[in-house]
């Protein structure tokens, strides 16, 4: 009887658990903006904000890959957190939570590169680009060979409004790494699909 409880108990908080990466993100994140508000900003910007750096700094590591779960404030988290919470778990249940783990990884990383690449002077932080790389993902749901209508959809609106911002808005959004986000989630959406379309053949 003891067993069956401690089973029915660990089945209960995987059940409730039900998207680990997404909801391990998340968790992360609010921690991080409460760190920063508890900090003054201090950790924002030494730990979670990337910018370039001397690569002998330890901390530009951890910016490096910190970037994503830094958020200026809670208006931002907001932003992002709801659809990071909307769209994630479906792609986490669809490629499994380690695959995702690792698209988040590589745009974590591509991101962070380009950023110190291109525009040496700022810093980005915040999880739009992966945000922005699981609607991509979303956007490829049931692809099984072409290019499916509705991702020539997003991608037309979603890239179209990046662009558009770009030129025109100049409001202080890093527009260029929402395009790489997107293009990381297609990437990574073909690739995967690969497999899956080989495997029923």
């Amino acid at each position: 009887e003891i067993h069956e409880r401690l089973v029915g108990s660990e089945m209960c908080i995987r059940d409730r658990y039900n998207s680990p990466v997404i909801l391990t993100f998340f968790l992360l994140s609010l921690g991080v903006l409460f760190l920063g508000q508890y900090t003054g900003g201090w950790t924002t910007t030494h730990l979670f904000s990337v910018y370039r750096s001397s690569l002998k700094d330890p901390l530009f590591y951890i910016r490096l890959f910190g970037h994503v779960l830094g958020h200026a404030g809670w208006e931002h988290f907001l932003n992002n957190m709801l659809l990071l919470l909307v769209v994630g778990p479906p792609m986490e249940e669809k490629y499994g939570s380690i695959p995702l783990l690792k698209g988040i990884v590589l745009t974590t990383l591509v991101t962070g590169v380009l950023q110190c690449v291109l525009f040496p002077r700022t810093g980005l932080l915040g999880a739009s680009g992966i945000v922005f790389m699981l609607i991509m993902l979303s956007s490829l749901a049931g692809f099984s060979g072409g290019i499916p209508v509705t991702m020539l959809l997003v991608a037309a609106l979603y890239f179209g409004q990046q662009v558009y911002d770009i030129i025109l808005v100049h409001d202080n959004v890093a527009n260029f790494m929402h395009i790489v986000g997107g293009v990381c989630g297609t990437v990574f959406g073909y690739v995967n699909a690969g497999p899956r379309r080989k495997r029923k053949h």
